[in-house]
């Protein structure tokens, strides 16, 4: 694939105007990319021509039903640009490959390396190798990484701290090792921001400036996108929820770990209340709940619980920062028993509860927020000017489940 030599301010800008209305309308022929864009017919055959010899445009067919003769139609070739989206969490890394249209063109889940640190690197290059043949190409075929990891991530220093989950994470230099070892750039970001990503993009929020994702599982995390960008704070922290000083005694230095929050409503708290409750010892969440829509007293109290707690940490998170709406992701949280109950609570602690919805995109939300970045990034390099991904078809691809 050639690359397109840097164009005068001029000729960019039209490159931009025809690929946001390709991108916008699908196949479309030059007179009406004329139309649309306002461009002179002679400057968008230009475009359009440099734009199919350096491979970004390629025909798709020709106009039909209309009166005179026929005119072809040109679509963006998705192959043109290739990335990788990893979402690795603390047991299994789930990465895909996806095109310039954020269509999946391969796409693996297998258990993360135990061991951490260089092993990990090791893994993650071995993996996007893989993904990179299943897709028909080379790794150097690969424009970016973008890679979504537990923990606090500072995007100037590239240290993520706070990944207990994941051995050795925060002794090493990932991002430089990553792409060391890949020979491409690595971006990285906070997994819960990445969900918050793919929900603005292909989620509950397409079409939203302002909401957060509220990830509960393990733990509990929080993105945050405030005027349709996504919030990081000072020190990449912003959206650690599990730190609110809800669900248990703020003065208790035990809970300086995981976050007095994350403490009481995390997977291992859960467990906890419900044994508390006269529940089994060492039984799983998910036990917990096939307990609860059986009627089980100790499961439905534990759910309630949860759900109690969770209802203020929410309506705190509405009175800062307004959301259109709250969606709740993670294993835990696109729970609708547990949904339910929060939206219950939510009434009896704040005049104006926001409205609560369980993700859509379950537990690809990382992913697609991944794939959604490297999108946006892919156009951004190719073109000169952002790309925001919209109007693009759905996400094609397998899912391994």
């Amino acid at each position: 694939m050639s690359e397109i030599a840097d164009p005068p301010v001029a000729r960019q800008i039209s490159m931009n105007a025809v690929m946001r209305a390709i991108l916008a309308r699908g196949a479309i022929s030059r007179a009406d990319l004329a139309k649309v864009t306002g461009l002179s017919k002679q400057t968008i055959s230009d475009v359009v021509r440099e734009l199919e010899a350096a491979g970004w445009l390629r025909p798709q067919g020709r106009t039909m039903g209309r009166p005179g003769r026929s005119a072809i139609t040109y679509e963006i070739d998705g192959r043109a640009g290739l990335a990788v989206a990893i979402d690795l969490g603390g047991t299994k890394i789930h990465a895909a490959v996806g095109d310039l249209l954020g269509h999946v063109l391969a796409e693996r889940l297998e258990p993360t390396a135990p061991e951490g640190g260089a092993v990990l690197v090791e893994q993650l290059a071995r993996t996007v190798e893989k993904l990179a043949a299943e897709a028909g190409a080379a790794v150097r075929d690969l424009r970016f990484a973008v890679l979504g990891s537990p923990g606090v991530f500072h995007p100037d220093t590239g240290h993520i701290a706070i990944a207990p989950n994941i051995p050795g994470l925060d002794r090493i230099d990932l991002r430089g090792l990553l792409a060391e070892r890949l020979g491409l750039p690595v971006v990285i970001e906070n997994d819960v921001n990445l969900a918050a990503r793919g929900e603005q993009w292909r989620g509950h929020a397409a079409g939203l400036r302002n909401f957060v994702f509220v990830a509960l599982g393990t733990g509990i995390g929080m993105g945050i996108i405030a005027d349709g960008k996504l919030l990081r704070g000072a020190g990449g922290a912003a959206g650690e929820i599990s730190y609110l000083p809800l669900g248990g005694d703020p003065y208790d230095p035990r809970g300086f770990a995981l976050g007095t929050l994350e403490t009481a409503v995390g997977s291992v708290g859960i467990a906890r209340r419900y044994a508390g409750f006269g529940g089994r010892e060492g039984a799983s969440v998910r036990d917990i709940f096939e307990r609860f829509g059986a009627g089980e007293p100790a499961a439905i109290a534990a759910i309630e619980e949860t759900a109690r707690i969770v209802a203020p940490a929410i309506a705190a998170v509405g009175a800062v920062l307004d959301p259109e709406i709250v969606i709740l992701g993670g294993s835990i949280g696109v729970r609708p028993e547990l949904v339910e109950a929060i939206r219950k609570f939510l009434p009896r602690c704040t005049p104006q509860p926001p409205r609560v919805e369980a993700s859509g995109l379950g537990s690809r939300a990382a992913l697609v927020g991944g794939l959604g970045v490297a999108v946006e990034r892919m156009h951004d390099e190719l073109f000169g000017v952002g790309l925001p991904p919209v109007g693009l078809g759905p996400l094609a691809g397998r899912n391994p489940g």
